[in-house]
C-alpha cells in the first residue's frame, strides 16, 4: 500500500487538469502516492494532457457517472491506506496541501478531513463573500462525543478536496441512494458512526463556479431536498445557523448598496442570495409540490430513477 491515492474524476476539464496534476506532483513532505483519474466522456484534451503523467486513467461512459457511485469506483482502484479527493478543476494553492491533509489522520480517530477551498482569482464578491462564511482559516474538529456549537457547518464536507481513511470507507462507503451531495451524505453517517471530520484550512485549493440566479435556484433545491432527506433540517442548530447565516449576508450585500464603488455589483449579489434562499425553501418544503414542478426544479433530476 502507498501513503495515499489521489482521486480525480473529470470530464472535459482540459483548461484545468494540467495546471491540477502539476500541483499534484509537486507537493512536498509527504510518501509515496499514485494519482487515479476517472473519466466520464471527456471530448476535449483532458485525456491527452493527462496521460503526460504518470496516472492511472480510466474511462466510463456518461451515462455511468453517478457523484456516489462512481467516487466508490474510484476508490475501489486505488491501494492507499487514505483515500485523497480532488476535483479535476480545483487547484492545489499550497506544497503542502497534501501534506497538510494526510497529517490529520495521526488521530486514529479521524475518518475523513476536507480542505479549504479559496475563489479562484476574478471570481465575484458574492463568491467571497459565500466562502469566508464556510471556509475560514481556523480548524474545525467535529467530534460527536463533544458536538462543536458550529450549527449547520457540523455536517458541511466537500469532496472538492477531501480525504477518506480507507479501512473506515470500506464499511462506510458513499451511499448511492444519493444522486447528489453524496458528500454531505457520507459525512452524515460517518460522525453517526462515531469517527471525528476535521477541517484543515491550511490544506487549500482554488476552486469557484459563477451560478446564475437560476442556477442556484435549482442547486438549493437540491440541498434543501437532501438536507430534509438526511434528517440534518432537524437537527440542533442547523435550521436556526443556516437561516442567520443566509440573513447576514443578504444584509451585508444590502450594505454595499451604500459604497458608491458597489451600486452596479449589489443587485446582482443580492439576487443570487434571495435565489439560494428561495430554493433552499423550496427543497426543504417540496412534499408540499407538484411533481412536474419539483423534477423543473431539480439541478441534479434526483426524482429520476437512480
Amino acid at each position: 500500500m502507498v501513503d495515499c491515492s489521489i482521486s480525480i474524476l473529470t470530464k472535459n476539464e482540459g483548461p484545468n487538469i494540467g495546471p491540477c496534476l502539476e500541483a499534484v506532483f509537486s507537493q512536498k513532505g509527504v510518501g509515496e502516492f499514485e494519482v487515479l483519474l476517472v473519466d466520464s466522456g471527456s471530448t476535449d484534451d483532458t485525456l491527452k494532457i493527462a496521460s503526460q503523467f504518470p496516472i492511472r486513467i480510466e474511462q466510463i461512459r456518461p451515462e455511468e457517472f453517478h457523484h456516489a457511485r462512481t467516487r466508490n469506483f474510484a476508490a475501489n482502484l486505488g491501494t492507499g491506506r487514505i483515500i485523497v479527493n480532488l476535483s479535476g478543476d480545483a487547484l492545489p494553492a499550497s506544497d503542502f496541501w497534501l501534506k497538510e491533509l494526510l497529517d490529520n489522520f495521526n488521530d486514529p480517530g479521524v475518518g475523513a478531513v476536507y480542505g479549504r477551498q479559496l475563489p479562484k482569482p476574478g471570481s465575484p464578491t458574492e463568491r467571497h463573500d459565500t466562502y469566508d462564511r464556510i471556509y475560514g482559516d481556523k480548524k474545525i474538529v467535529k467530534d460527536p462525543a463533544h458536538r462543536n456549537e458550529v450549527g449547520y457547518r457540523f455536517y458541511h464536507f466537500s469532496d472538492v478536496n477531501s480525504a477518506l481513511r480507507r479501512s473506515m470507507w470500506e464499511k462506510i462507503p458513499y451511499p448511492e441512494e444519493f444522486k447528489t451531495f453524496e458528500d454531505l451524505a457520507i459525512a452524515k453517517r460517518i460522525l453517526d458512526a462515531g469517527w471525528k471530520i476535521v477541517y484543515e484550512p491550511n490544506a487549500p485549493v482554488y476552486h469557484s463556479h459563477h451560478y446564475t440566479s437560476a442556477q442556484l435556484v435549482k442547486r438549493y433545491f437540491d440541498i434543501g431536498y437532501t438536507l430534509k432527506q438526511l434528517g440534518i433540517w432537524e437537527a440542533s442548530g442547523t435550521r436556526s445557523s443556516l437561516l442567520q447565516d443566509l440573513g447576514k449576508l443578504l444584509s451585508k450585500q444590502l450594505g454595499h448598496r451604500k459604497a458608491a464603488d458597489s451600486v452596479r455589483r449589489a443587485p446582482g449579489d443580492v439576487g443570487r442570495s434571495l435565489a439560494k434562499s428561495a430554493g433552499l425553501l423550496l427543497g426543504l418544503n417540496q412534499r408540499f409540490l407538484p411533481m412536474a414542478l419539483k423534477r423543473r426544479l431539480s439541478s441534479y433530476r434526483v426524482y429520476d430513477t437512480l
